[in-house]
């Protein structure tokens, strides 16, 4: 890929977490990026091309995130492993903060009703994370230490509970560095065999 394209993926990035997709224009990308904009439409056709491409680069991303954290070799039981997860991803919306805030939009899932490849996307970094989630509460179930009947369902309220903490981050509203504590305590009641009433904290990774 060459610099002017990364340069224009990168600028889009932040122009559509922060205005959204209609409020963000090609003029504003040029000038942002000094790129004119025949040049941004010799790389790109029109702007959702633009849009499709900065959603392919956050999805290598995190495909490759969700990668590295699929081993957490140090994080002992599957209990452990799960709750390991939910550090993932809030340190991740943490590191790629216009990403989440763009993928935290409405606009996203409403260019996915009518572009099929949008959709696809969408719907492979949901499901990067939610396999993340079950690979370790099936671990838990292994060893014992996670007791679920649903590791897809649980999976999902995982997902869903932590990605809702990180976006009280994400819109400024709380801090959810302030709630990563009590987060672990939940999670671990609503797992764990025989859970302890006291606090826990999941492994740093």
């Amino acid at each position: 890929m060459s610099k002017k394209k990364e340069a224009i993926l990168r600028a889009a990035t932040v122009l559509f977490a922060n205005n959204g997709y209609r409020q963000t224009s090609i003029a504003e990308l040029s000038r942002l990026t000094g790129v004119a904009e025949g040049t941004i439409f010799y790389h790109f056709k029109n702007k959702e091309e633009i849009f499709l491409s900065v959603l392919k680069s956050v999805k290598k991303r995190l495909d490759h995130a969700i990668h590295k954290a699929g081993g957490l070799e140090n994080a002992g039981t599957g209990l452990e492993k799960a709750l390991a997860v939910v550090t993932v991803y809030l340190g991740l919306c943490g590191e790629m903060q216009d990403e989440f805030l763009m993928l935290q939009r409405h606009y996203p899932y409403q260019i996915s009703r009518r572009n099929p490849e949008c959709r696809t996307l969408l719907e492979a970094i949901t499901a990067g994370f939610l396999d993340l989630f079950e690979t370790a509460l099936h671990a838990g179930q292994a060893d014992g230490s996670i007791d679920v009947e649903s590791t897809r369902k649980t999976a999902m309220i995982l997902y869903a509970m932590t990605d809702g903490i990180a976006r009280l981050q994400t819109y400024h509203i709380y801090d959810s560095g302030a709630l990563h504590c009590e987060l672990m305590r939940v999670c671990r009641r609503m797992l764990a065999v025989d859970a302890p009433a006291g606090p826990s904290h999941a492994p740093v990774v």
